[in-house]
């Protein structure tokens, strides 16, 4: 697997295992999975509830701390300096782990961004502890993005989007780019959403259908191994295991410049998740418990 090296020289590999979704009863069982098949990132967060699944399953798995990155997220309810502070002694207690190799915040609060901007105030300073290895934001766009980088002593690491072949966000990532920022993907092979044109999921799309048929591959390997030609980092998340070794089964592999402009041209400008800015603790409370 090859890594990618991050604006303060740390490095993560260039595709992980993601844990959105995973019930915690079954976290364990699909990170140990992971880990088997040669995943050595693996990215959670607070408002997952999983996190302790994920540490166990790093701790059992034999492999030396150092040789797993663990990220996690905080969750807007844990935003402002000190509650974020915090938010790092709960995280830590349920992986299980004296150090977190990348720690971001889970969503800009726009309509309360000073609070945004203490939260990230406090992982410059878990930073310049280290405690933390690398920060970095998830779901920033630009507005909020240059915000914080006006105010910010440290650049982030990675800012987290959605971002799959209907939609790639080419704004906000050359933004990331501008300031050395990586993006890294959510959602990389894309949800199952009505994006307009009888576009269902770029699983379906025909011209990644055929692109795979090519090579004798899925559409969601030809997806990945796009994101990684891209400079993109990728976290695909599944809990079975079948899926889960193909993922990673996508280095024998390289793209022609035709076939990755062929899936550029699929842009749709249509995001599937919720939209950043309207992210508000009246909608989206969730009390994260301290252990």
């Amino acid at each position: 697997m090859p890594n990618l090296t991050l604006n303060n020289g740390v490095t993560i590999p260039a595709l992980g295992f993601g844990v959105f979704q995973t019930p915690p009863q079954e976290t364990h069982d699909a990170v140990a999975e992971a880990l088997r098949a040669g995943y050595r990132h693996i990215d959670t967060a607070a408002a997952y509830g999983n996190e302790r699944g994920v540490g166990e399953a790093v701790r059992e798995s034999g492999l030396a701390r150092e040789d797993v990155f663990l990220e996690t997220k905080v969750w807007i309810n844990d935003y402002g300096y000190e509650e974020t502070l915090h938010a790092w002694e709960k995280a830590t207690g349920k992986l299980g782990v004296e150090q977190i190799d990348l720690f971001i915040l889970h969503q800009p609060l726009t309509v309360d961004f000073e609070r945004t901007l203490e939260a990230y105030r406090a992982l410059e300073t878990l930073y310049e502890q280290k405690k933390v290895r690398a920060i970095g934001v998830s779901n920033f766009m630009e507005r909020d993005l240059t915000a914080l980088l006006e105010k910010a002593t440290v650049v982030p690491a990675i800012n987290q989007i959605e971002l799959h072949p209907y939609f790639q966000q080419p704004e906000v990532v050359a933004l990331c780019r501008e300031h050395g920022i990586l993006p890294q993907a959510w959602s990389p092979i894309g949800g199952v959403v009505d994006y307009g044109g009888g576009k269902s999921s770029p699983l379906h799309d025909p011209t990644i259908g055929e692109i795979a048929e090519r090579y004798g591959k899925s559409p969601a390997q030809v997806m990945l191994r796009w994101h990684i030609h891209n400079g993109v980092q990728v976290i695909p998340k599944s809990v079975r295991p079948a899926r889960i070794a193909e993922n990673i089964d996508v280095l024998d592999f390289s793209l022609t410049q035709e076939e990755i402009q062929a899936i550029d041209a699929l842009d749709t400008g249509k995001r599937g998740g919720p939209e950043p800015s309207e992210m508000t603790l009246e909608r989206f409370s969730i009390d994260i418990p301290e252990a």
